[in-house]
């Protein structure tokens, strides 16, 4: 099995290092006037999603990690576990809500989603950049609230996510999301 080489890193690699997945967040090259190179990262543990800074030596190597997306259908959520089922075999897996508390803000029940298996275990979800959700809570934007006629309110979605939104959204609209920052983009 070939090995992945810090020179290989890409956004959204996973890598195994010292017996421990993760996924690649960010990397930056890095070589000082004085002394040897070396790569800066931010991984996210996958088994937990806790996120790390770590300092590579340049040229170090990593057990590359197999991983691969399964199309599932989001059923529910208990408190402990998110339950998916795969709509071909009808299998049922449970993920700890923990593992995958980013993405699950953003999905609705019985929505179609990418689960990302890592080394055969479901290990994450493949979310599209943007999801348009329906706003179910929030107050009403007045006129004059600004100077500038700008301003933001926080409004809660049908997913149970708090975002902020512009004065003019109203209860029962649809706005984009992106996903990555939890940023308003349009209405939808």
């Amino acid at each position: 099995m070939a090995l992945v080489s810090t020179n290989q890193l890409k956004n959204g690699n996973h890598i195994d290092v010292d017996g421990t997945i993760f996924k690649v967040l960010e990397f930056q090259h890095v070589k000082p006037g004085k002394g040897g190179a070396f790569v800066r990262t931010k991984l996210r543990r996958a088994s937990d999603g806790a996120v790390i800074d770590r300092t590579f030596r340049a040229g170090e190597k990593f057990r590359p990690v197999h991983s691969e997306t399964r199309r599932m259908q989001f059923l529910y959520a208990d408190g402990t576990d998110a339950h998916f089922m795969d709509a071909s075999t009808y299998d049922q897996i449970a993920v700890p809500e923990a593992q995958l508390a980013d993405s699950l803000q953003w999905i609705k029940p019985s929505s179609e989603v990418d689960v990302l298996y890592i080394d055969d275990e479901p290990g994450d979800l493949q979310l599209s950049s943007t999801v348009d959700l329906e706003v179910t809570e929030t107050d009403p934007g007045l006129r004059g609230d600004t100077a500038s006629g700008g301003g933001s309110k926080p409004a809660t979605l049908e997913t149970g996510a708090t975002i902020h939104v512009p004065l003019f959204v109203e209860v029962g609209q649809h706005v984009r999301v992106d996903t990555r920052t939890g940023a308003y983009v349009s209405r939808a």
